[in-house]
């Protein structure tokens, strides 16, 4: 099998040799009514200007009050702080091409897109684990809750879902740089994915494609079923908890089961069925590039009463402060 892999990524070196490289793509975009483009750029834009700065109050009010000085809101600082960075990579290309009639983007600016995409989705995704883990050992060893989640413990963890995505990251755009590109270059879409490059790819793909999928929907499904598995236990373990604690875990594992919903149900879609046209495929990418990404640390700050109080105070300082 590694043979096999490595001699087809050898042929496909030559081959990309051989071809002369697509310099631009061209993105078809959500639409090309422009009468939808401009009422698709005012409510995405409206979109951002509530909701980016509401992520940004999320990590301010946790970094500024020593009440939120536990573990499970240093992660949903770390959270919303990769959310932030996930939106600032497709979004930004996408809400300027509602504003153009020339929809491209060069080769160099797709390669590092892709990359950027990859690397903050898997480090999410890692994130969203390490968080399962926290509520697991806060709930089933309360004692041991501040020995095995400490200072360093929690920055070595947040550090390797950072250094996890990397390397899902680099493996991916490692593979997508050697497709060989010599003909068409139109994007059905309105950014660049992996699946769109190997359609594009003028060979046989089948060893990347298989590597791709097992470095993507491999790795989705994989932390989709850890996740609920970790989280069906927390919840089945309330039965020896008191009603208030039981109300209090309830919520919180609630909230990181929605999250976990929202965030892997689109990748699946798009991603577990590999190099396949999938129905409502760019308005599932738009929710999972753009809305869901942004509306993850919401959802926990909705549910949580001790934080939506800190950034009541915080807000409430401000206007104050602004009114002197």
């Amino acid at each position: 099998m590694i043979t096999v892999c490595f001699s087809g990524l050898y042929s496909m070196e030559m081959e990309h040799e051989n071809h002369t490289v697509v310099r631009e793509f061209v993105l078809l975009g959500l639409s090309q009514n422009h009468k939808v483009q401009m009422i698709l750029l005012f409510f995405f834009l409206l979109f951002y200007m509530i909701i980016l700065p509401g992520n940004i109050l999320i990590i301010l009010t946790i970094q500024g009050d020593s009440q939120l000085g536990s573990p499970m809101y240093f992660f949903l600082a770390n959270l919303a702080f990769l959310d932030i960075c996930y939106c600032s990579v497709t979004p930004p290309k996408m809400l300027a091409d509602f504003l153009s009639h020339h929809k491209t983007i060069s080769y160099s600016a797709c390669m590092v897109q892709l990359f950027f995409l990859h690397f903050l989705g898997a480090a999410e995704a890692f994130l969203l684990m390490v968080m399962a883990y926290d509520r697991y050992v806060a709930i089933c060893k309360p004692l041991h809750y501040t020995r095995l989640v400490n200072r360093e413990v929690r920055c070595v963890l947040v550090g390797a879902t950072w250094g996890g995505g990397f390397i899902h990251g680099i493996i991916l755009f490692v593979l997508s740089i050697h497709l060989p590109l010599c003909g068409p270059n139109i994007l059905d879409s309105f950014f660049c994915d992996i699946h769109q490059l190997v359609k594009l790819a003028c060979a046989n793909t089948y060893v990347v494609e298989l590597l791709m999928f097992l470095n993507n929907g491999v790795v989705i499904v994989m932390c989709f079923t850890l996740l609920l598995i970790s989280y069906t236990l927390l919840l089945l373990k309330l039965r020896t908890q008191s009603s208030k604690a039981k109300n209090k875990i309830a919520s919180t594992c609630v909230s990181h089961i929605i999250v976990v919903f929202v965030m892997f149900g689109p990748a699946i879609y798009i991603y577990v069925i590999p190099f396949h046209a999938v129905p409502m495929e760019k308005v599932v990418a738009v929710f999972h590039t753009v809305i869901f990404p942004l509306t993850n640390p919401m959802i926990y700050t909705l549910r949580n009463k001790e934080i939506k109080g800190s950034m009541w105070k915080l807000v409430s300082k401000y206007i104050l402060w602004c009114g002197k």
